[in-house]
């Protein structure tokens, strides 16, 4: 299934192209959340990269990557400023320079979609990891949660996912591309392409909508349950300045957590078995601070279930500190505790800080860096295991499967989305969240600051959720609990490794194959604008 080469369009057109594919992928997104604009967006890279050397391709992949990353991610100046925002999204951007680079390869081998499908999956793995541990944010899965293609991450994880999406598209390139040909020159060779490429896009949802039946999670009636509370203390405003305000946001989720102990006390609600509290909902360090320390412990006891606190906690070192899940007991206090294992760079921690400091002010205000934790976020002590996650870990794929392996029957995500306003952003982690609850199949509660809090269910959907940002808010709601695993735990990184390498090996196979000339590679003319097949090699 090698597509037919579009009809001979300048570069000027391409890099239009390039940017509206860009473009539309922020619509598949939260807020928009229109999920099939991604399958539009991956089409239109391909058709904009068709038939191009390898350096034309890659400098359109790095517009359409700006257009895309530039607002996507637009959230991040809130705080920090344009200039790192800018950096950001345009290192990011660079990621899609490679991917551009090698689809004019990937989409002339047969079975092209497939390939194209592979090289996604191998761009966004490298972008999860590097630099620094890598920026997941904006991967394909990220915008499916909503869509029938989310259960292909009960199969393989978030990776699948994004090769399902990539895979529609570069069907639907193939339908538009086989089409554009036709309109040239009608043969039953581009009719029959146009058909595959309209199959392929049909049939991926289709697929996907079909999983839903043997890989949808169990009746919640045929597992146990527990009730758990959210807490939401919620602040009065946004940004850095929140920390400012330590004891005034730890005061706020006491007094709901005691409003929710009243509650339970006069029949209103009943008895939680769990409570959760959000990331950084004690910014003061409780072990630290004697007085911090004494109000919590004196509102665990009077709600009479175990809370899990996110705090700040001092150390190791006299400039580290420690972004911390403690499930606190209303009978033996504090307990076991989780420290993140992936701080963000430069914003809990600054590496190259001299450099980092020059380009923006904001960096002098993280002041003491924060030191990674280790293990696999599982928790004991409660009433059931429980999987850990805070903020941002929940788009690494690892660090959430590593808590469910270890035995968790229910997953949290504190979070503390303040300091990034009335953004996309919390909206963008909630759709993280949805998918690792299909993925894991999980019941995942998202307990946030400010919002959105959200419980859903394993079937990634939403059950309950807070109201408007920056409101304080009680959810309580009794979850159903999982103990077997689903395929995608299972199998682990394995899905992403095979698809990557997949991609890697199509790419040195071509390239050796050109380089013995045993086939044509694609060329352009003096203009930019790809050489008509038929003229290919005459």
């Amino acid at each position: 299934m090698r597509p037919a080469r579009l009809p001979a369009f300048g570069t000027r057109w391409a890099a239009a192209i390039a940017v509206g594919g860009g473009l539309l992928g922020v619509l598949a997104f939260p807020r928009f959340g229109f999920w099939p604009a991604a399958f539009a967006s991956v089409a239109a890279l391909s058709v904009a990269v068709d038939g191009r050397r390898a350096r034309t391709a890659a400098w359109l992949g790095y517009l359409y990557g700006a257009a895309f990353f530039l607002p996507l991610l637009h959230w991040t100046g809130v705080y920090v400023g344009p200039v790192p925002w800018l950096i950001l999204a345009l290192a990011e951007a660079g990621f899609l320079a490679l991917l551009g680079a090698l689809l004019p390869t990937m989409s002339r081998l047969p079975l092209a979609p497939a390939w194209v499908g592979a090289a996604w999956v191998l761009q966004e793995a490298l972008r999860d990891r590097l630099p620094f541990g890598g920026f997941p944010w904006g991967r394909l899965a990220f915008s499916q949660a909503g869509s029938p293609l989310r259960w292909f991450a009960a199969l393989g994880g978030a990776p699948l996912v994004s090769f399902a999406v990539a895979v529609a598209g570069a069907g639907l390139a193939l339908g538009v591309t086989a089409l554009a040909v036709a309109g040239r020159a009608v043969t039953t060779r581009t009719w029959r392409l146009s058909a595959a490429g309209v199959a392929v896009l049909v049939a991926v949802p289709l697929l996907g909508a079909v999983l839903a039946g043997p890989l949808g999670p169990a009746p919640d009636s045929s597992g146990r349950q527990l009730r758990i509370a959210v807490i939401q203390g919620g602040l009065p405003n946004n940004g850095l300045k929140f920390e400012d305000r330590a004891e005034q946001v730890l005061d706020n989720h006491i007094r709901q957590t005691r409003k929710l102990a009243a509650d339970v006390q006069d029949g209103r609600t009943p008895q939680p078995d769990l409570v959760l509290w959000p990331e950084n909902a004690s910014d003061v360090d409780p072990f630290a601070n004697p007085a911090a320390g004494a109000k919590i412990d004196a509102a665990v006891r009077a709600v009479k279930a175990p809370v899990l606190v996110g705090a700040i906690l001092q150390g190791p070192g006299a400039n580290h500190r420690r972004n911390a899940g403690i499930l606190w007991s209303p009978t033996t206090g504090p307990g076991a505790t989780y420290v993140k294992r992936h701080p963000v760079p430069f914003a809990e921690y600054i590496p190259l800080r001299g450099i980092a400091e020059a380009v923006s002010s904001a960096a002098k205000t993280v002041t003491e860096d924060m030191v990674a934790g280790h293990g696999n976020g599982l928790l004991r002590g409660g009433p059931v295991p429980l999987g850990d996650v805070i903020c941002f870990e929940v788009a690494y794929d690892d660090l959430v499967r590593s808590s469910v392996e270890a035995g968790a029957q229910l997953l949290v995500v504190q979070t503390n989305n303040a300091t990034f306003g009335h953004t996309a952003e919390t909206y963008q982690q909630l759709a993280m969240s949805q998918l690792r609850a299909v993925e894991s199949g999980r019941t995942v509660v998202q307990a946030a600051t400010t919002g959105k809090s959200a419980v859903i269910g394993p079937d990634g959907g939403i059950r309950l959720e807070s109201g408007p940002l920056y409101h304080s808010q009680i959810l309580v709601a009794r979850v159903p609990l999982r103990s077997g695993t689903t395929l995608a735990t299972r199998v682990g990184a394995w899905p992403e490794y095979v698809l990557a390498a997949l991609a890697v090996a199509g790419a040195a196979a071509t390239a050796l194959r050109n380089r013995r000339g045993k086939t044509l590679p694609p060329t352009e003319d003096e203009s930019g604008a790809p050489v008509p097949e038929e003229m290919v090699g005459a």
